[in-house]
C-alpha cells in the first residue's frame, strides 16, 4: 500500500508539472497568440483556461481519474514531439510557420487513447496449452478475473460474455478475484451471479476473493457485503474458496485469501496434505508469491489483479518495484505453470494501452 501511495503522489506531481508545461505548449498555437496580442501573461491565462475547461469537461464525461490519464497521455506526446521538433529546428536553423509539434501531439493522443479505449472495451480470447505428466484426463479450463462489474459492462453484459466463454465448452471455470468493484451495485452483482447458475461444467466453477471484492468502503457503500456476494455465488453453484481446498477425481483446487489481507495461510500449509499424484490448481488473485508456490510444487497458479500492466509506458511498474512477480502471460518456474490474465474488464481507468481485455482458455494435456 505504501508503494502505491508513493506512485499516486508521483502521478499527482507529474499532473501539476504537466499542467504547467501544457499551458506553455498550448500557448504556441497560432489562435492563442492572436487572442493574446503578444502579451505573455494573457497567453498563459488563455492557455490555462482552455486546459481547465477541457479538464472539467472530461471529469464530467468520465471521472477525475480518467481526466488525469487523458491529460498525462497528451502531455507525454507534447513532450515527445516537442523534443523531436526542437532537434529538427536546431538542425535546419529555421523555425516552422505551423505548430506541427502541437498538432501532431493532439492527433497522436487522440489515436492512442482511442485505441486504448477499444482495447479496454473489446474482449479477446487468449489460449494456452499446458502439459503435465500426471495421470489426469485432458481438461479445458476457462479463466476470468477482474470483471469489476459496472465498469465496462453491467450484470447483463457479463452474462453475454459468459455465453461467449461457454461456447468454448470448458470443463471448469475459474474466477480469480475482483468479480465486483467497490462501486458495483447490488442488482448487477445478483444478475451476474445468476448468469453463473446452470452452467454445463463437468468439473465446476471456483472463485477466490480479490482486493476489491470485499470493498474498501464497507457494505453500505454498494449495498451488499462480501458475505452476500459469497452467498449469491454459492447459490449459483460456484464454490467460494478462501484459504480452502476442494478435491475431486485427483484434481485439487486451492483458493487463497487475498495477499492484502492479514492471517493468510501459507501455500505450503494448504498443499501439504494433498496427494502428490493430484493435479493442483491454485487461485491467487495477486501474482506475488511465485517462489513459495513453485517450492510447494503447485501444478498451475492463476492470477489477475495487474490488468496486464494497463497503460504504456508504465506497464511493468509492478515488477520494477517488486509489487508483483509477473504482469501478464504464462511463465514456468520449476514444476509450476503460472498464468496472469489482463482481466475481462477494468477498474476505474477506461483505457488499456499496454494490454487488452480478455478471457483465457487453458488446455491441459
Amino acid at each position: 500500500m505504501t508503494m502505491w501511495l508513493i506512485i499516486l503522489a508521483a502521478v499527482l506531481a507529474a499532473f501539476a508539472a504537466g499542467t504547467a508545461y501544457l499551458t506553455v505548449a498550448v500557448g504556441r498555437f497560432g489562435l492563442i497568440k492572436k487572442l493574446s496580442g503578444g502579451r505573455k501573461w494573457l497567453k498563459g491565462l488563455i492557455s490555462f483556461g482552455i486546459i481547465a475547461i477541457v479538464f472539467a469537461a472530461l471529469v464530467f464525461l468520465t471521472s477525475v481519474t480518467n481526466a488525469i490519464i487523458i491529460l498525462l497521455s497528451t502531455l507525454m506526446f507534447f513532450l515527445i514531439y516537442g523534443l523531436i521538433f526542437r532537434i529538427i529546428r536546431a538542425v535546419r536553423k529555421k523555425d516552422f510557420t505551423c505548430n506541427w509539434a502541437g498538432w501532431l501531439s493532439l492527433i497522436t493522443s487522440a489515436v492512442y487513447l482511442g485505441v486504448g479505449y477499444y482495447l479496454c472495451f473489446h474482449i479477446w480470447q487468449t489460449d494456452y496449452t499446458i502439459s503435465t505428466d500426471k495421470n489426469i484426463p485432458h481438461m479445458r479450463i476457462a479463466l476470468i478475473a477482474d470483471s469489476h462489474l459496472g465498469t465496462t459492462f453491467d450484470g447483463e453484459g457479463f452474462a453475454k460474455q459468459l455465453d461467449r466463454i461457454m461456447e468454448q465448452k470448458p470443463d471448469m471455470l475459474l474466477i480469480a478475484g475482483d468479480f465486483v468493484d467497490d462501486s458495483t451495485n447490488r442488482e448487477d452483482m445478483i444478475t451476474a451471479c445468476k448468469a453463473l447458475s446452470g452452467l454445463k461444467l463437468d468439473r465446476g466453477a471456483f472463485y477466490c476473493y480479490g482486493n476489491h471484492d470485499k470493498s474498501y468502503y464497507g457494505s453500505e457503500h454498494r449495498g451488499f457485503s462480501a458475505e452476500d456476494l459469497a452467498a449469491e455465488l454459492e447459490k449459483s453453484g460456484v464454490r467460494v474458496l478462501e484459504d480452502s481446498v476442494f478435491s475431486a477425481d485427483n484434481i485439487t483446487i486451492i483458493g487463497r485469501r487475498d495477499s492484502g489481507e492479514k492471517e493468510r495461510a501459507e501455500i505450503s500449509d494448504l498443499i501439504k496434505n494433498i496427494p502428490t499424484e493430484n493435479y493442483t490448481i491454485v487461485l491467487d488473485h495477486q501474482p506475488n508469491d511465485y517462489d513459495n508456490e513453485a517450492a510447494a510444487n503447485a501444478d498451475l497458479v492463476v492470477s489477475g489483479h495487474t490488468h496486464g500492466g494497463q497503460l504504456f509506458p508504465v506497464t511493468y511498474v509492478g515488477e520494477w518495484f517488486k509489487i508483483n512477480d509477473a504482469t501478464y502471460g504464462h511463465e514456468r518456474r520449476k514444476n509450476t505453470d503460472f498464468i496472469v490474465t489482463s482481466g475481462i474488464s477494468d477498474w476505474e481507468i477506461l483505457f488499456k494501452t499496454g494490454t487488452k481485455s480478455e478471457y483465457v482458455i487453458i488446455n491441459i494435456v
